[in-house]
């Protein structure tokens, strides 16, 4: 491994032995006895991109036309990478076909240090990067191909409406006056779900930095407001970021042992997008 992409690894944010480590990982096969080197290895990835479903019923109900996203790129990305220009942060590309479907091969392992995300971004979407691989819930990187993925796609529109609900007031005052909309502030979407992937009303989420929770807000499910005591029925919560350097933390539900911490890296301009599910599907 390079000597940078061991300072960005272990340095700069910290992680887990087991996800710095220049050793093998377990078979993905299942036997144990047989190791494979993460550092050589390339993975398959594939799944599909959506609009995320409230902003799909946000623009219907508003009577907007949904984006299309048929022939999009979908870049594979390491979040953090990305935020502070690592030259290897991408990971490698695909077009969304008409079922919206990608598919990507030869993803570099080694460069996954914190997390591998689905980035889209076109006219009309907020550039957004949705993870389907935590190192933090899996304490090591992925050791075999990745499917089923979903890349949520979030327009505008909707990003405006959530500016609407925390206010232009907080993000001005979380961003010391240097931004005005979660866009150029840059954001954590989130959504925890229970077990049987429903969305989770009344969930706390807390990062592992103290000084970082008045950052949560919990959008009501019209978006006409977003109070901080917990997630709505919807299950969706918004981290605002202050504009400036890139900044990783990790996200945990309070009061509960199912749902483990989540690395999160976000960045002025753009939105970090993940689902927070009990046991160990960063997806």
């Amino acid at each position: 491994m390079k000597r940078s992409n061991v300072l960005l690894c272990c340095a700069l944010v910290g992680l887990l032995p087991t996800a710095c480590s220049s050793g093998g990982a377990p078979d993905p096969n299942g036997n144990r006895s047989t190791q494979v080197d993460l550092d050589h290895l390339t993975i398959s990835v594939s799944g599909r991109a959506e609009l995320l479903p409230e902003a799909a019923h946000l623009l219907d109900a508003q009577g907007q036309r949904l984006p299309v996203l048929d022939g999009l790129t979908v870049t594979l990305e390491e979040p953090w990478g990305m935020g502070v220009n690592d030259e290897n942060a991408v990971l490698g590309e695909g077009l969304l076909g008409e079922d919206h479907a990608f598919s990507v091969s030869n993803v570099r392992v080694r460069d996954i240090h914190l997390s591998l995300a689905a980035r889209l971004e076109h006219p009309g979407l907020v550039r957004s990067s949705t993870v389907i691989f935590d190192t933090a819930l899996m304490r090591t990187r992925p050791s075999t191909d990745i499917s089923d993925t979903r890349a949520w796609a979030l327009p505008e529109s909707f990003e405006q409406a959530l500016t609407r609900a925390i206010g232009e007031a907080a993000i001005r005052g979380h961003s010391a006056q240097r931004a005005g909309t979660l866009r150029d502030a840059g954001f954590v979407l989130g959504r925890v779900v229970d077990a049987s992937g429903a969305p989770l009303a009344g969930a706390v989420v807390v990062p592992d930095r103290e000084e970082l929770a008045s950052r949560i807000y919990y959008p009501s499910p019209d978006f006409q407001g977003a109070p901080q005591d917990g997630t709505s029925a919807t299950g969706l919560f918004v981290y605002v970021h202050s504009a400036t350097a890139p900044e990783s933390f990790l996200l945990s539900v309070k009061g509960s042992e199912d749902y483990g911490p989540r690395n999160v890296a976000v960045t002025p301009g753009s939105a970090l997008v993940l689902t927070l599910s009990p046991g160990n599907d960063a997806r």
